[in-house]
């Protein structure tokens, strides 16, 4: 007999192997009809695998967390089906899943323009309506070369030669396609109905520019309309926050071609830089962090200790000077170990913490430039801990508490804890990484707080806490992070003298709240859409004249305001007073403070927000009083 225990505890037992499909439709009819895929002791398998041997089990339904992958791998081949019904003599190369979708390569005699996708997406309606099965074959890789070439398709040919020969490949097979896949795969096209295809671009086959350009037509697949409907609208809505056409409109910064990945911030931009920027100096200041400077540029010889050289080399920027070479520092971290090791400290130093605004450079793909939401030259809100074993789970809390009061003063409140897990290429053995991932596992536990871990997403040199924030159209961001470190002080010389008077290398704790000040800026600028609660904002309030003969006093007011420390602008322009408050509301501006004879005459301004509230008439210390009231207490 076999034995298939189900999610709830219970057991079903066979007298033979048994399909996913057989199983489901053996618990009700309905649970059939909703398969998707099957999990068999945690391994994503087809509803037509056949199980042979005691196991548990799982029915993926979209309900599932897996479930939108197996969708998504599916409707990539949904796609490619189309293209090759559609174009004759298209060939496919890959076709992976990525957050929100999937997109597939394909070599043909023209590259794929914008107005082949409505043609397209109408082929892959077409196709989930016939109703396909999907069924899974099985070849040897020389067998499967054979295959592929016999029908004119050389990139996938080409993909299976790079197997080793002994093993054996699976074919996905749906009406006349076919593909090599590992699948799974939902069991038939009917099962696709939630799609849209959104743009195309090209790709360099494998990546490398020598090789032929390749149109690459971009999908996003969904369990159902509603959701596929939602996504759309939140796209609509991330087009309007784009923090590029927000930056142009209030002059913030600019990106050029002289300078690729690099910002010239404006006047206005850095007065947000400012702000977030002393905001996170009074954190360090509160939090007992000393603030520290290190060089740009650093000798390679340290970088190669720390380990960085090897496993970082390829992001890093280099120059020589003197037959020395040099790199600009792609993070800050080694630079804290030299400051630490300058004298010896004794355990009741610990734990010491530096804190840096850290200008870093890594030489990030042309093609992953993002405005400043990914950038060659960046600033961090680093700092480091040294501290002992004992100590990292009260630091580890301490800076969760940090970082959650400063997620919620600049207006997140939807945070996910991740924990992301020693990488395959790491420095160091398993035993040092089971200590270092259990810590961060007990401080989250000891602070009370539910986790999530992402397997082989560590940093090469220690695991880390992730905090994702989600903003005002649900999008999420990966910002802070604290990371556990038992590699990099030995490698660089940190020593401390414990209570026995023995030299120790203390624990290093590498933390950042908001990360990338320009990438923090870019996602405020997207999540408040450019509307900054006004303790944030730019320009704070701008002082408006009806006529020239009120003039004299809003330079006045506006003096009066700057010199209590609040961000004012004067308006003196002989417009119209609708057109000077229709122009400063669409940029944003919190406060328009408008002035008449009459408010003049009595020592007030008549205040407007952005948003079209009339509060009346005040004083300008009512009105001081009423902006300070909005800073961050």
């Amino acid at each position: 007999m076999i034995a298939i225990t189900l999610p709830d505890g219970s057991r079903r037992e066979f007298e033979q192997p048994v399909s996913v499909a057989e199983i489901a439709a053996s618990i009700g009819a309905g649970l059939a009809k909703a398969a998707l895929a099957g999990k068999v002791d945690g391994k994503l398998v087809d509803t037509s695998y056949r199980i042979a041997n005691d196991a548990s089990l799982e029915i993926v339904t979209d309900k599932h967390p897996d479930a939108l992958d197996v969708l998504r791998h599916s409707t990539a081949h949904l796609l490619a089906q189309a293209v090759q019904r559609l174009f004759p003599g298209a060939q496919v190369t890959i076709g992976p899943v990525i957050d929100n979708g999937f997109y597939y390569d394909f070599a043909y005699e023209r590259p794929f323009t914008p107005e082949d996708l409505p043609a397209i997406e109408a082929e892959m309606q077409k196709i989930v309506k016939e109703s396909l099965l999907v069924s899974r074959s099985v070849k040897s890789r020389d067998d499967a070369v054979a295959f592929f070439r016999g029908l004119g398709e050389e990139y996938k040919a080409e993909i299976i030669e790079s197997i080793p020969a002994n093993e054996d490949l699976s074919l996905y097979s749906q009406g006349e396609f076919t593909d090599l896949c590992r699948g799974p795969h939902v069991p038939g096209t009917d099962k696709l109905r939630a799609f849209k295809l959104m743009k195309v671009a090209g790709a360099y086959w494998r990546g490398d520019s020598n090789n032929q350009m390749l149109s690459r037509i971009y999908g996003t697949a969904w369990l159902n309309d509603k959701d596929l409907k939602a996504y759309l609208t939140q796209l609509e809505e991330a087009e309007k926050r784009d923090h590029r056409k927000i930056a142009k409109q209030q002059d913030l910064f600019h990106l050029q071609e002289e300078g690729p990945g690099l910002i010239f911030w404006h006047p206005k931009g850095w007065s947000i830089w400012q702000v977030v920027e002393q905001y996170m100096r009074k954190v360090y200041r509160d939090t007992g962090y000393g603030e520290v400077r290190c060089p740009q540029i650093l000798d390679v010889s340290l970088w190669q200790k720390s380990g960085h050289w090897d496993n970082y080399k390829d992001n890093m920027f280099f120059t020589e000077s003197e037959k020395r070479t040099y790199a600009l520092k792609p993070m800050n971290c080694p630079g804290h170990v030299q400051v630490f090791n300058q004298g010896l400290h004794s355990y009741r130093d610990l734990p010491i913490r530096y804190g840096e605004f850290g200008a870093c450079h890594r030489n990030e793909p042309s093609g992953a430039l993002h405005g400043i939401l990914r950038v060659r030259g960046f600033t961090q809100d680093d700092g480091h801990i040294f501290c002992t074993e004992d100590q990292i789970e009260s630091e580890v809390r301490a800076f969760h508490e940090q970082a959650l009061k400063v997620y919620g003063d600049f207006g997140f409140s939807d945070i996910q804890i991740k924990i992301a897990l020693r990488p395959d290429s790491r420095l160091g053995d398993d035993e040092t990484w089971d200590k270092a991932e259990n810590a961060l596992r007990s401080a989250l536990r000891a602070a009370g707080v539910e986790w999530q871990e992402l397997p082989g997403e560590g940093a090469f040199y220690g695991p880390k806490i992730e905090y994702h924030l989600s903003d005002a159209i649900g999008r999420t961001w990966q910002l802070g992070t604290m990371q556990v470190d038992f590699m990099m002080p030995g490698r660089l010389g940190a020593e401390y003298v414990d209570e026995h008077s023995q030299r120790r290398q203390p624990v290093m704790l590498h933390r950042a709240i908001v990360g990338s000040m320009e990438r923090f800026i870019g996602i405020l600028i997207e999540h408040h859409a450019g509307q900054f609660p006004a303790w944030l904002a730019p320009v704070q309030a701008v002082v408006m004249n009806i006529t020239d003969a009120q003039a004299d006093y809003v330079a006045e007011v506006r003096k009066s305001l700057a010199n209590q420390g609040f961000r004012v602008d004067a308006d003196l322009r002989n417009e119209k007073i609708g057109y000077k408050i229709r122009e400063h509301t669409l940029q944003r501006v919190p406060y328009l403070l408008v002035v008449g004879d009459r408010e003049k005459e009595n020592g007030h301004v008549a205040v407007r927000t952005r948003g079209g509230e009339d509060l009346g008439t005040m004083s300008v210390a009512d009105f001081a009083s009423r902006l300070r009231s909005e800073g961050v207490q």
